[in-house]
């Protein structure tokens, strides 16, 4: 089932194995660059998805040789021109909530990066579960080479992906990353020939989809939280979360499929 939207974004619906749906969200607009109205609907896509309780997996990709390239400079500097203050709340009503809702959903998210993710892009890559990259595709961090800082998350997405020094590193001295060398930076996953990305990304995300939702969930949940807290704290929401996992149907199909010694099926409930 596919959705298209007058504003570069469409979303396809796909039924995983019969239990699940996963829906792939594609972004697809001219150079792969962002105007305000993509981003409303991006935003509001994303976290439809993640209220939805029969999506049960969730794929990120761009259109042709762009995942996304960020912020369209052209309406940008239009933006600039009429109030430049005004001009950055987009940073605050559009580009902090789609990296929020890509990084919290409770389910999981994979970015299937097609080609070039370029500033905000890459930080929407870097905010997903997993990067399935082509080896076509490449990371631009080039933030300063437009004279700013970075944004969309990336200052919290990217050391924890590569750590501190390499962080530095790629932010004043950038250069185009290729597959190749996010796969040894730590920034994809895994790289897969270019005309199989898509099929290699649905399949991982039905694979996703048919497994125990709630615990994933709150797997992701924890590794956020313990970030920024200390070890009694972490430990303490560990616990909280694992009642909550463990308070669901499939943990107890799980449980009982081990005592028959069968393989257990999730329903995501």
């Amino acid at each position: 089932m596919s959705e298209a939207t007058d504003s570069g974004v469409s979303v396809e619906k796909s039924d995983a194995f019969g239990r699940g749906v996963v829906a792939t969200v594609t972004i697809d607009r001219a150079r792969g660059v962002l105007d305000t109205a993509t981003k409303i609907t991006l935003r509001a896509v994303l976290e439809d998805l993640g209220d939805d309780p029969a999506v049960r997996a969730v794929v990120l990709t761009g259109s042709g040789t762009t995942f996304c390239a960020g912020q369209d400079l052209r309406t940008h500097a239009v933006a600039l021109g009429e109030d430049a203050e005004a001009a950055w709340n987009t940073l605050r009503d559009h580009y902090n909530p789609i990296v929020t809702t890509l990084a919290t959903m409770p389910k999981p998210v994979v970015a299937a990066v097609n080609g070039v993710a370029a500033g905000a892009g890459a930080s929407f890559a870097f905010a997903c579960d997993l990067r399935l990259v082509a080896d076509t595709a490449s990371f631009h961090l080039a933030f300063g080479a437009i004279g700013l800082s970075v944004d969309s998350g990336m200052s919290w997405t990217l050391p924890r992906l590569v750590g501190y020094p390499r962080a530095v590193k790629l932010l004043l001295q950038p250069h185009p990353i290729s597959a190749a060398e996010a796969l040894d930076l730590g920034l994809a996953h895994e790289v897969v020939p270019a005309a199989t990305l898509a099929a290699r990304a649905a399949a991982l995300a039905a694979q996703l989809a048919a497994g125990p939702t709630v615990a994933f969930g709150a797997m992701r949940q924890a590794l956020t939280f313990s970030a920024g807290h200390g070890l009694a704290e972490s430990l303490d929401h560990e616990a909280q979360l694992q009642s909550r996992a463990g308070t669901t149907a499939d943990h107890a199909a799980a449980v009982q499929a081990f005592l028959d010694k069968q393989p257990p099926t999730f329903n995501g409930r």
